[in-house]
């Protein structure tokens, strides 16, 4: 493989910093695509990874949440209802630091 001049170097490198900060100035601009409520599947997911913790209501009294020392989200405190989705998906794609709610962006 051959070397890449040091004058080629010298003007790629600029071109690939601007491009990518361009990328990330116009990014807000792009909306996200909204998919449609599926329930079904949100019914089956909080069963299978949320309901042993947050119970059946979502009241934070699940069969799990007496062994746990931090108690798991009550959703139906008025706090909850606040909060945006985007700082809920936040929360569940990512967990929450020292406490049992792990990530889930991987499931």
């Amino acid at each position: 493989m051959r070397p890449i001049h040091h004058d080629l170097m010298s003007t790629i490198v600029p071109v690939i910093v601007v491009a990518g900060l361009m990328g990330l100035a116009f990014h807000s601009f792009v909306p996200a695509q909204d998919y449609p409520a599926d329930i079904t599947r949100g019914k089956a997911v909080y069963q299978r990874h949320c309901q042993a913790c947050h119970g059946v209501g979502g009241w934070g009294d699940g069969p799990g949440a007496q062994a746990l020392k931090v108690a798991p989200a009550n959703v139906h405190r008025f706090a909850s209802f606040l909060t945006s989705d985007e700082k809920l998906l936040r929360t569940i794609e990512f967990g929450v630091v020292f406490s049992p709610m792990h990530a889930w962006r991987a499931s």
